[in-house]
Formats: C-alpha cells, structure tokens, sequence
C-alpha cells in the first residue's frame, strides 16, 4: 500500500518558475558511430551556446540540460523525456545533424509535455546526413495538427566531430529561447495593482480573466487606503527611510526642491511610501505594480491629497536604489495594468533592462519642427532622422526609470547628476511632493510599443517598432520641453518605420514605453509563444525584413498569414 508523503513547510528555500531548456538530438540507429559521436557534439554545443547567453527574466542564467541519448525511438524518446521532465524543463531544442523519423522520435517526446511547451528545432545546412531534411518533415508534421514550432535552418560546418555554429545561427537561438524562458517563467506569477483603472481610463483596465488565460499571469488588486493607513502608521523602518533621503539628497542637492520643512516632509512621505510597497510586493512575490494616484490620491480636495508617488515609480523601475544595484521592478504610474504588462514583458525579454513609461505626448511633425527653429532662429540639422523625420516627446509625471537620464553602462553618480526633482504641480497635485525630471540622451536604441486589448478577438495585440532617442540641441530642446510640462522627464522618440502622421493616429493608449536591448526577433519570437497579435503596419516596413525578423512559423503560412492563424488559435 502506498504512503502519502508530507512536502516541507519551509517556503524560504522555493524558488520559483525558473524553467530549464532541454536539448536533445533525434537520432536514427542506422548510423554509425562517428556520426552518433557528431549528434552528440551538437546537442552539447548547443546547450553551451545557450546557457552561456540565455537569461531569465531577473537577468540569472537560464538552466540548460542536454541528453548524450540520441533519440532514434520511443524508448528513447520516453527517457529521455523523463529525465528532461526532473530536470524541470519547460521549453525544447531538438538539433537534429541526421535523418530521423518524426513519430518515432520528436512526436512521441514532445507528447509527454504540456501543449503550451515551446520547442525549436536548429539545425546546419547539411548535405551528408541531411539533419535540415528531418527538421522540415518534423516541423510539418507537427504543424499539421496545429501545433506552433519555430524552425532556425542556421549554418555549422558539414564535416568533422566538434561543428561550431555560425554567430548568426547562435543569435536566432538565443533570441527564441529568451522569449521561450520569459513565456514561461512569468506563468503563475503576480503583480499588484493598488487603486482601481485610474481616471477612467478604459485603456488602463485590469483584463484580469484574459490576462490569466493569456499570459498566466495573475492580478493582485489592493486599495490605495492600505498604504495611506501604513504611511500614516510609519510602517516602514526610520533609520532606512534615513539612509534613502540621503542617497537623494547627496546625489541631488539643491536640485531637490524643498521650500521649508513642510515640503521636505511630503517628500519624506513620498520616499517612505516607496520602502512601504516594495515590502508589500516582496511579501507578495510580485513581478511588477501599479498605483492609481490620481484622483483619490494626490488630487481630490474633498478627502485629504497626499504627496506624488513620482520618486517612487522612478526607483521601481530603476536598476539601482539606496541600497545598491537591483533588477529594475516595473512600476506602472495611474494604475495602468496594459503599461505595466507591456514593461514587464519588455524587460524580461532583456533579461532585466530598464522599462520606460511615457505620455504619448506631442507628436512633432516636421514641417513644426521647421516652424519652431524659425522662430527661434536656429537652423535644422542636416541628415539627423528627428529632424527631417519628426519626433515624439515623450513625458510623464512618474514612472521614469532614472537610468534612462543617461547612455547605458553609465555610473549611478553620472545617471542622478542628470536628475532634477521640482515641485509638482500644486493645481493637479495638491497634495504636492516632488516630481522627477531629465531629458533622456541621443542615441538610445530598441523598441517602443505598447500593449492593447479588444473584446472582438478575446486577445492581445502589442503595437510597436523600433526606435531611437533623439540628441536635440539646445535651444530647440528646451523649446519642446516647454511645449508641454518642462517639470517631467522628456524622451525625444524617432520611430524607425512609422512616420510622424501614421504613430499619432495609432497609438492604442496616451501612454508609450521603450526598452533597450530588444531585437525585433526575440520580441516576435514572443508574440508567437503567447498568441499575441502584432501591429507594425507601418506603410515604409517590409512585410518580412530578413536578417531582422524571426522566419515566419510554418503554421501560421498554411493558416492565412500570421494574424489570421492566431485569431484561429485564440478560438481553441
């Protein structure tokens, strides 16, 4: 008779959602063995490629597996499926180098696995004992009962025991197997979102239920009357909250605006505020938050407004605080869940790059451009894409992640010497504290996008396209900072494909967030992986960019196109 076995109570010691990538060769037993000796070489190879690059969503290194069983049949198959299954694998790499038989191999190991397990299949361009044949007839075959793989045809040598793969073959790789990590270590996570859709902005809705289905990701709500009554308690350590005002206070000096001791109290309260959540959410095991803010909190004369949360979600999405370095947290200011599952997704793709958070503000066109230099009697640069192209200003009241006031790799010293901290603004805020202000550098490369929901398919689609900031010279910088709220950080945004006239018609929400470090393919690499609809119609982007974009999934080919196929899968 069996006996039920008791788990530990102790929680300290759990780690979670740290999925390992399992990678296995198909093998056919006709072989002989220096080929088999090859199979296994590969299958190590590209398991050393991987756990060298791949990152989890904190930025730790990926756990990798491989199995020196090559998988001519289900014998095989079903080994090696279990040892993957105790190593806690979550996402598959077949590098098939031979012949193989889909059923008896690949099939019947990818059927012991949950149907949401990503699996790709990377492979040389090999003649002698075509490895590239077998990944087609695996890859249709799977594809036939609508099944998404991903298919890197990727180029090693043909000959020799010990192949090294190409550096273009590693990048595509490593770029699905981030986006396989992040799919799903972010499963059965949390954030926490205090106060209800903020303003009522309907694109700041908490989709809770598709949310779940979708990403796997859950919604903690909690009314903003619990930190109001935990800052009111001093629930909060004095001596850190000390040793926080010091670390502002040392690196801003006079840039902290301060009128008397009442406003240094509000900015206390606002600091204090930050120690207060960041407990909350470390209890809760949280990937991320949010805070309402306006109206209840800071604005509404018939209760009593309390100081801006803006250095709080400034420090929340910042790579550093007193304490130190840290993974940024992403922090959405107004409560606005889709920003904050589209930073979150952003940096865990990075591997714990810094999100940012905007208003999609002022669309400068450039015929406005031209019209303002006039009257400030400066002449335009030549060849600069903001200049001939347009740009966006982009600004907000909170959520400004410090480290973009400054290139990247820069020292926390040279990143808060671009830091101001002015006085809010008392007719919105009334409850006053202190904003936070800089004007983001030129030359800061990656994605800006956003997140967005329809009842009409069920599903989420992420607007987005590459970008760059721009290095726009005085006077006509301060210009467009003065042009909407000087007192907020600005970051001057060129989309790469999008023209001025098509990103301010677009734009699924007033708010816009960017992210360094993101290549085009791992982000579709992801859409895939969570059947989000991309939106990059941009009239001047190529349907396909080759060398940019992740190959087309065969799925989504034999279905109508990409869309078309996840509208079809979003149905199941």
């Amino acid at each position: 008779m069996g006996k039920a076995i008791a788990l530990s109570e102790a929680m300290g010691t759990l780690q979670r959602n740290a999925p390992a990538i399992g990678v296995f060769v198909a093998g056919d037993p006709r072989i002989d063995a220096a080929s088999r000796e090859r199979c296994q070489n590969i299958c190590r190879m590209v398991a050393d490629v991987l756990a060298a690059r791949v990152k989890l969503p904190d930025g730790s290194a990926a756990k990798v597996v491989w199995a020196p069983t090559l998988v001519d049949g289900e014998p095989q198959a079903d080994a090696v499926a279990k040892q993957f299954q105790d190593a806690g694998v979550k996402a598959l790499v077949c590098a098939p180098d031979t012949w193989a038989f889909p059923q008896l191999s690949v099939i019947s190991l990818l059927s012991q696995f949950g149907a949401d397990t990503p699996i790709n299949f990377t492979c040389g361009n090999s003649g002698p004992k075509p490895g590239v044949v077998f990944a087609h007839a695996v890859n249709g075959a799977i594809m036939q009962y609508g099944r998404l793989t991903h298919l890197n045809v990727g180029t090693w040598p043909d000959t020799g025991l010990t192949p090294q793969m190409t550096g273009g073959t590693a990048d595509a790789l490593v770029d699905w197997a981030a986006a396989a990590v992040t799919t799903q270590a972010l499963k059965g996570r949390r954030v926490v979102v205090f106060g209800h859709d903020s303003m009522g902005m309907e694109t700041a809705l908490a989709h809770i239920i598709p949310t779940r289905k979708q990403f796997g990701i859950e919604i903690t709500r909690l009314d903003m009357k619990l930190l109001a009554d935990m800052l009111a308690k001093k629930a909060y350590k004095a001596e850190e909250l000390k040793a926080l005002r010091g670390f502002v206070d040392g690196h801003l000096g006079k840039r902290l605006v301060l009128r008397d001791e009442v406003d240094s109290g509000r900015f206390d309260q606002s600091l204090a505020l930050y120690l207060i959540t960041r407990d909350l959410l470390k209890d809760l095991d949280a990937i991320g938050g949010g805070f309402m803010s306006q109206l209840e909190w800071g604005s509404d004369l018939r209760g009593i407004p309390l100081p801006v949360a803006d250095a709080m979600e400034s420090f929340f999405n910042s790579s550093f605080d007193h304490n130190g370095p840290k993974i940024p947290l992403p922090f959405a200011t107004e409560a606005d869940v889709q920003a904050l599952l589209t930073m979150i997704f952003f940096s865990s793709l990075t591997g714990g790059a810094p999100p940012l958070f905007m208003d999609f503000r002022k669309v400068w066109e450039p015929w406005e451009l031209q019209a303002l230099a006039k009257k400030l009697g400066v002449t335009l640069p030549k060849g600069e894409a903001w200049a001939e192209k347009g740009l966006v200003d982009g600004d907000n009241s909170g959520s400004a992640s410090f480290d973009w006031a400054a290139q990247p790799g820069a020292s926390v010293d040279e990143i808060m010497a671009q830091v101001s901290m002015p006085l809010a603004d008392p007719d919105y805020f009334p409850g006053m504290g202190n904003s936070v202000t800089f004007v983001s550098p030129g030359g800061l490369e990656g994605i800006a996008g956003r997140l967005m929901y329809s009842s009409l398919s069920g599903m989420f689609a992420m607007s987005w396209d590459e970008a760059a900031t721009a290095d726009v010279p005085e006077p006509m910088a301060t210009a467009l900072c003065q042009a909407t709220t000087a007192a907020w950080p600005h970051t001057f945004v060129v989309p790469k494909y999008a023209t001025m006239y098509e990103y301010k018609h677009y734009p699924p929400a007033n708010h816009l967030h960017m992210i360094q470090g993101l290549s085009p393919a791992r982000l579709e690499y992801w859409m895939d992986l969570n059947n989000v609809l991309s939106v990059c119609d941009w009239a001047a982007r190529p349907r396909f960019v080759e060398g940019v974009d992740r190959p087309i999934p065969l799925l989504y080919l034999a279905n109508g196109g990409e869309n078309a196929a996840k509208l079809m899968l979003g149905r199941k």
